[in-house]
């Protein structure tokens, strides 16, 4: 696992701004007149999309969380390439705001006691849903330290089995209250406002009662195009593990806020999980 590549940053300039100074004045744009209490949370639900759109969804999520000293990133894949679970192999990942620093040691031990986790960076060479959190994460906590996953399953059985897994890891290596699990996804795409609101509601109200199963069952019920369905679901089975018991919605927006165009939108959500 321990290499001396540097993963690059593949969409600065594109999806968020390729100078630090002017992501950092679009994050206090997003945060003008927010107020958040932080709390400590063992997961949460962030958007990917460009920052213009769901930039403000993540960041005022983000903001109210203790960022602790390590961060699991769970993302979907969007190419479909590599395994189906792969773990980014890397010594570090440059931002904009600078590198990030992979745990060497935990992404060891996810290899190890995943059995369906393979070391391969070629699914993260093009993928943008874990990018895009990382220099947000980065202002509000420059020095965490990152393990990062693309998963492009829909098989529950080891989608849970590998949140299970990671919560193993977590609590044998006494690191319950100093890593967060992260997972990037958006909502329902491309469909009208209303639609797509109505859609967003019956996988949001899944995931804030913790249930991985019924969200994996509104998912295909009503057809409900949210990319990272696979990512959240690794998640809650994780922290569930480690005791969540409950989850808040911090925000809801569509692309519709920005484009003002209902006839096509997509959902983003912010939620905490405890």
């Amino acid at each position: 696992m321990v290499t001396t590549k540097i993963k690059l940053p593949a969409y600065a300039g594109s999806f968020y701004p390729q100078e630090r100074e002017k992501i950092k004045a679009q994050v206090k744009g997003f945060l003008a007149g927010a107020k958040s209490e932080k709390t400590n949370c063992l997961g949460c639900v962030l958007p990917h999309a460009g920052y213009i759109y769901s930039g403000k969804t993540a960041c005022l999520t983000i903001a109210g969380i203790n960022l602790p000293e390590t961060i699991i990133l769970l993302g979907p894949n969007h190419s479909g390439i590599g395994p189906e679970f792969s773990l980014l192999a890397a010594s570090c990942w440059q931002t904009p705001l600078g590198q990030i620093e992979i745990d060497q040691q935990l992404s060891q031990k996810i290899l190890k006691h995943c059995p369906w986790v393979k070391n391969e960076s070629s699914a993260h060479e093009k993928e943008h849903s874990l990018e895009v959190e990382l220099p947000l994460l980065q202002y509000f906590r420059p020095d965490f330290k990152l393990a990062a996953l693309t998963i492009a399953s829909n098989d529950m059985g080891r989608l849970k089995e590998t949140g299970q897994e990671i919560a193993k890891i977590i609590t044998d290596g006494n690191l319950l209250g100093n890593v967060l699990v992260i997972a990037s996804s958006d909502l329902t795409h491309y469909e009208p406002l209303a639609q797509a609101q109505k859609k967003d509601q019956l996988a949001i109200e899944q995931i804030l009662q913790l249930d991985e199963v019924g969200l994996a069952k509104n998912i295909e019920k009503y057809n409900i195009s949210m990319c990272g369905y696979a990512p959240v679901i690794t998640m809650l089975s994780c922290v569930k593990k480690l005791g969540a018991k409950s989850a808040k919605l911090v925000n809801y927006s569509t692309s519709a806020d920005q484009t003002h165009d209902a006839s096509s939108v997509v959902g983003y959500a912010g939620i905490k999980v405890y």
